[in-house]
């Protein structure tokens, strides 16, 4: 991106997001291959940076999954990272998601990052994520093209959730953003808590997302710890 503020904002997502969740939970037992969501939500936090300029934003999505695990979809949201475009982020990806054991699922993900209008900026991570037990996960993502900047870029994250009585679920995540090329973007980690309530074909989340001190050092308000609240219909 040619903006430094964009540069910084959109330092990534895994909804999630964390990653783009939504995609990497789809099973071969649903009774439709395709599934959709919408979400909308106080904050656009992605790897503990805000897109949205600590501001609301409205986050459809759509995915269909072969029989064999074989997924393919797209998901969007408004962002804001200052004057000009771009105004909004369009997610598209493929993936192929297996249970390799009865305790263990296995996702690998593409996943393609375009911000319509901003010019230049667009680049494909790769993403391989393992969920053990239905409870903790582990995830991993590349790219050697971060921003468009022909840069490599990392990101690790390690998961835990677990359901509670009367269709609650409490979450936690801890990540680590790195850059091989420092004038490109800082190295930082990220954490979220959160707590989900399902209602039916909804589901009300309550998360606490920050990052530490190099985060908040090199990127500011939108690193800075908040609050967020969002709510998913999905079906």
């Amino acid at each position: 991106m040619k903006s430094t503020k964009l540069h910084y904002a959109l330092i990534v997502a895994l909804a999630g997001l964390p990653m783009v969740s939504f995609a990497q939970e789809a099973t071969e037992e649903a009774e439709s291959p395709w599934a959709w969501s919408l979400t909308a939500t106080t904050d656009y936090r992605f790897r503990g940076l805000s897109q949205t300029d600590i501001g609301p934003a409205f986050q459809p999505g759509l995915t269909y999954t072969t029989p064999i695990g074989i997924y393919a979809g797209v998901w969007a949201s408004n962002v804001d990272f200052g004057a000009g475009d771009p105004d909004y982020e369009v997610d598209t990806f493929v993936g192929y998601n297996i249970d390799a054991a009865s305790w263990l699922n296995l996702d690998f993900m593409v996943n393609r990052y375009n911000y319509p209008g901003a010019g230049s900026g667009n680049y494909n991570e790769y993403i391989g994520k393992a969920t053990f037990a239905e409870h903790f996960t582990a995830l991993v993502a590349y790219t050697n093209d971060v921003f468009k900047s022909d840069t490599d870029s990392w990101y690790y994250q390690g998961g835990v959730s677990w359901g509670l009585p009367n269709d609650f679920t409490i979450a936690a995540t801890g990540g680590v953003t790195e850059f091989a090329d420092g004038n490109v973007g800082r190295d930082y980690k990220d954490f979220s808590v959160s707590l989900a309530k399902s209602f039916g074909p909804a589901t009300l989340t309550a998360a606490y997302i920050g990052t530490d001190g190099d985060g908040r050092d090199a990127y500011g308000d939108i690193a800075d710890s908040r609050f967020v609240v969002s709510i998913t219909v999905a079906n």
